[in-house]
């Protein structure tokens, strides 16, 4: 027969170091990261940097508990997200047995392996600094599922030994992989601004070009790593000219405007110099 164990919590002004109030019986039965209050049981999460005295309440406040699942931190999501599409690429690049014809297993494709996924990578180990936020378990797994899905989807197209070629053979091919190249230089040079801005000073700033010419975008958008993804799938779809990846374009074009205006917003309620020039995504447009 298991017994329930209990801690008393005591907490301090950090400044002061006076007891605040004396918490009795509190059950650690989950650990900080799934863990979520609210003040109402229907109203929203309250953020980890809120401020108890500047909550709408009294003398005495309830709080509602909620456990959030089983979380995991943003490196290993993003690792996860974007190894398993690199590795279900190459399975259809190097033609194993039983997904084309028999004749051409393990023939590799005759077509450049080009793939965001491995600046991706890169910039996930050694360029972005993540905060101590999680995401849920389940949220990953739907993630996965969808980064790898539609990679196993335009890699079975890309790579099939029926594909044909674009319609205007090397030169298409060559301009777009120019084009991609940049834009993912850009997306870099943006993270690697974006990290910068994290570590320097502890108020909050936001981002602002600097002598480097690919951030030069942020004159003109928010977020302007999401317009250089943009601009590199778009390249990939001219490149491949394939219709599973224009597709694809498009989803992640819809559900990165719809992140990037959702950061603009937060960008103009935070500071009030913000530069009214910018917009979201798309220079001048959107």
């Amino acid at each position: 027969m298991s017994r329930t164990t209990f801690f008393e919590v005591e907490v301090l002004d950090a400044k002061t170091r006076e007891q605040l109030c004396f918490l009795d019986k509190v059950y650690p039965h989950w650990y900080p990261a799934r863990q979520a209050l609210k003040l109402d049981p229907k109203g929203k999460l309250l953020r980890d940097d809120e401020i108890l005295q500047n909550l709408p309440v009294g003398t005495t406040a309830t709080m509602y508990f909620r456990d959030l699942g089983p979380q995991l931190g943003w490196t290993m999501v993003f690792l996860a997200e974007y190894i398993g599409p690199l590795l279900s690429y190459l399975l259809f690049y190097f033609r194993i047995p039983y997904i084309y014809s028999n004749r051409y297993a393990l023939t590799s494709s005759p077509h450049p392996v080009v793939t965001t996924n491995y600046d991706r990578l890169i910039e996930t180990i050694f360029v972005h600094r993540f905060s101590h936020g999680t995401m849920p378990l389940r949220t990953i797994v739907k993630n996965c599922a969808y980064y790898w899905g539609f990679s196993a989807w335009l890699a079975y197209y890309i790579n099939h030994p029926l594909y044909t070629p674009p319609s205007y053979g090397e030169l298409q091919v060559n301009y777009a992989l120019v084009l991609f190249v940049m834009c993912e230089i850009g997306n870099f040079s943006i993270h690697l601004a974006l990290n910068n801005l994290r570590g320097d000073g502890e108020f909050r700033r936001f981002p602002v070009p600097n002598k480097n010419p690919f951030t030069w975008l942020f004159f003109f958008v928010s977020c302007p790593n999401y317009t250089y993804e943009v601009g590199a799938w778009v390249s990939f779809s001219i490149m491949t000219q394939c219709l599973p990846v224009a597709f694809y374009t498009l989803l992640g074009f819809i559900q990165m405007t719809v992140w990037a205006k959702g950061k603009h917003r937060a960008y103009i309620r935070e500071f009030k110099d913000y530069p009214s020039l910018r917009v979201a995504i798309i220079p001048l447009i959107l």
